[in-house]
């Protein structure tokens, strides 16, 4: 039997603006990525996201990025790795603290927008990330893309690794993803990439944008919270994959840890 994990980065409102549609996400998914305040989300929220995931039985994990709300953490930023290392640190270690104050532990770490994306090409940065979440100790899983610079960072650091794919988002042959500025980046079919993850986790393969297969097999695959039609792709992908016989459990569970 497969075993596969649903996550979806939540918890992305700030004061008075809400984005997303966090409760109705958390019927199909397994984890949840909640924003730290960096580039999305706030205290208020991201405690309240804690408590809705433990009343749906979500996993939780930390989703830090870059000093950027405006831009939503999506523009890249030239940091050293020493300040990409202080600024996840700070923001894992706020959603640690919540969820010790609600009971409940932290399960994993992924970085967004920009920082998971720079961090995947860049050995330096990527390692920084993976030292932050190994000195808040707790067995934290890194979650970040499948077969890229997160998982030699993790091995070398010595934290869990947990590899990622993405149902809504398109890959370059190389495996990294298209750039949100290319056409055909974000995929927002519904029953395709319901019908893309089902192959990831029963073949281990996903077809790139020139049509090029890539083999990879992961372990967790991303919802974004953040796209008109979440709630309604997040159903398909769950039902598929219950159809094709793959149970959807946390990332904890896929890797037996």
């Amino acid at each position: 039997m497969y075993k596969i994990d649903l996550n979806s980065d939540l918890g992305e409102s700030f004061g008075a603006y809400k984005m997303g549609n966090d409760t109705a996400v958390m019927d199909s998914v397994t984890s949840a990525n909640i924003a730290c305040g960096f580039h999305a989300g706030d205290p208020l929220v991201l405690n309240k996201t804690i408590r809705a995931c433990i009343a749906k039985n979500v996993a939780m994990g930390a989703h830090p990025g870059y000093p950027d709300l405006v831009g939503f953490g999506r523009r890249n930023m030239n940091c050293t790795p020493d300040e990409e290392y202080a600024d996840c640190l700070y923001q894992i270690g706020a959603a640690k603290a919540f969820c010790e104050a609600n009971g409940v532990k932290l399960q994993h770490v992924k970085p967004h927008g920009a920082m998971y994306n720079q961090a995947a090409k860049n050995p330096v940065l990527a390692e920084a990330i993976a030292q932050a979440v190994k000195d808040l100790h707790g067995d934290i899983i890194l979650l970040g893309l499948a077969n890229s610079e997160f998982e030699k960072a993790a091995a070398k650091v010595g934290v869990p690794f947990a590899a990622e794919a993405f149902a809504d988002r398109a890959y370059m042959p190389d495996g990294n993803l298209v750039p949100r500025s290319q056409p055909g980046a974000v995929i927002h079919d519904a029953a395709l990439a319901a019908a893309r993850v089902v192959r990831m986790a029963t073949e281990g393969v996903v077809e790139a944008i020139d049509g090029t297969v890539i083999n990879f097999r992961p372990h967790s695959v991303c919802l974004h919270g953040d796209t008109p039609e979440a709630v309604q792709m997040a159903a398909a992908v769950r039902q598929a994959l219950a159809e094709a016989k793959v149970d959807v459990v946390c990332i904890k569970e896929v890797l037996g840890i």
